[in-house]
């Protein structure tokens, strides 16, 4: 299960997305940390077929965790290249450009 957030600012749909077991924690390497705030993250609790509607309509996603990371991956919506890791932990985030 994932973790879900919406929010709607200024004509942007930002989407806040982790696996569950992450919430609340903060990772470390070197100089990089990545805080997983409830703040932030917790919204609803969802499978994770659900991020494919979510990332549809999101311009903007901020994603932590495996199993968040691999379906956007799946999806098309991030490049595998692109992903960023701290302390094993993988985050991504998007952001649709409209021409």
């Amino acid at each position: 299960m994932i973790y879900v957030k919406i929010y709607r600012v200024q004509g942007e749909v930002l989407l806040a997305a982790c696996d569950e077991e992450l919430l609340g924690k903060t990772f470390r390497e070197g100089e990089l940390k990545l805080e997983v705030k409830e703040r932030f993250y917790k919204g609803n609790l969802v499978e994770e077929d659900a991020l494919e509607n979510l990332l549809e309509e999101a311009t903007i996603a901020n994603l932590t965790g495996e199993r968040c990371v691999s379906k956007a991956i799946e999806l098309g919506y991030v490049d595998r290249e692109r992903i960023l890791y701290i302390d094993g932990v993988p985050h991504a985030q998007m952001a649709r450009l409209f021409l």
